[in-house]
């Protein structure tokens, strides 16, 4: 029974003895550095020199950098500078130099030290027990923002004002030269105009209705042919720019009748110097319009009222001139007289006499008694 004893004791001592020599927990090993993804390389690069640009020289080149969180174990001494990109770093250990985390945090442990600078672009630097030796510092990364269009300003009244005489010096010069090249077209208009309103304006909206589609028949009908398909942008211009010079021109026609309306040919010398006093008129009491628009621009409700009223009386003046001039034919056509021009010549009856010397035959005049 003592025997049994003693062996049970001898057996429970080796066991405690064990037990007390057995090593303390082993410190954690270095993990495993995963791959880098692919172009992470270059992009880390292009974000050093970035940083490098902005003042921070200290981080390493980006082949020192290692991708994903690392460890550095316990009682274990590693040669810096250590670099980690994309991932956290834990020192457990002892680091010679400088340490640098790019995208993670930066945490020193009890029992860990850096003997350099520790550095965490985009994260933190946390102090668990451990020492830091050198300087300690956590940069914050602000994502890249992307460029952005500077917003538009509104005009202001005296930019307004002056956009609205540019384009009343602009339509002056164009009626000028209509009046001087182009006079018995306006007239032309003009007596479209006066034949009927309403037929005019709606017209000129069948007209308007009508722009697009009639761009799109010309494109096809010249896209059939090889040579038409080759004239296709000529045709967009021209087609472009005989539409705007419709419309102006009927513009032009309901801004001298308006004038008209309100001049009279007071002083005037001859009927183009009446026209010409009509048509700069009108053209002033649309621009007297829009400036009344800009003057009410500094009150946005108001300002939008009066210039819906501009945009709506110059759209009617402009359909219904576009209407006249396509009823007249861009006024080469007077309404009412099967498209031929009314002769003034008291004469014109005569019968031609091509042969010099022969005199025409009288118009016989009935006497009456």
């Amino acid at each position: 029974m003592r025997a049994l004893l003693a062996l049970v004791a001898l057996a429970f001592g080796s066991l405690r003895a064990s037990a007390q020599t057995r090593p303390a927990q082993a410190p954690k090993a270095v993990s495993q550095t995963p791959a880098a993804p692919a172009g992470a390389g270059a992009q880390i690069a292009t974000e050093i020199a970035q940083r490098r640009a902005e003042g921070d020289t200290h981080l390493p080149d980006a082949d020192q950098f290692t991708f994903g969180d690392r460890t550095i174990a316990a009682k274990t001494r590693v040669d810096g500078p250590i670099a980690v990109a994309k991932g956290n770093l834990d020192v457990y250990g002892t680091i010679d130099g400088d340490v640098v985390v790019l995208g993670g945090n930066l945490r020193i442990h009890n029992g860990g030290r850096v003997t350099g600078d520790a550095w965490a672009a985009g994260g933190s630097v946390i102090i668990d027990g451990g020492v830091v030796e050198g300087q300690k510092r956590a940069i914050a990364i602000t994502p890249p923002t992307l460029p952005t269009s500077k917003p538009h300003e509104p005009l202001t009244t005296w930019q307004f004002v002056k956009l609205v005489i540019g384009w009343f010096a602009v339509l002056a010069i164009i009626g000028l030269g209509v009046m001087v090249f182009a006079d018995s077209n306006l007239d032309g208009v003009v007596v479209a105009l006066e034949k009927g309103f309403a037929r005019s304006f709606w017209v000129g909206v069948a007209g308007q209705v009508a722009l697009l589609p009639g761009l799109v028949t010309l494109v096809v009908a010249l896209a059939v042919t090889v040579i038409g398909a080759l004239l296709i942008p000529f045709a967009i211009v021209a087609y472009i720019i005989a539409a705007a010079g419709i419309i102006t021109l009927g513009f032009l026609a309901v801004a001298r009748l308006t004038g008209g309306a309100i001049t009279s040919d007071h002083g005037a010398t001859s009927p183009r110097g009446v026209n010409l006093r009509a048509l700069v008129s009108g053209l002033a009491i649309f621009l007297a319009i829009w400036i009344i628009a800009a003057l009410f621009s500094v009150n946005p409700v108001a300002g939008a009222i009066v210039r819906a009223i501009a945009i709506a009386l110059t759209w009617a003046a402009a359909t219904l001139g576009l209407g006249a001039a396509m009823i007249s034919r861009a006024g080469t056509q007077r309404a009412g007289n099967g498209g031929q021009k009314t002769s003034t010549d008291e004469f014109a009856w005569q019968t031609p006499t091509p042969v010099s010397g022969v005199a025409a035959s009288r118009r016989a005049v009935s006497s009456s008694r």
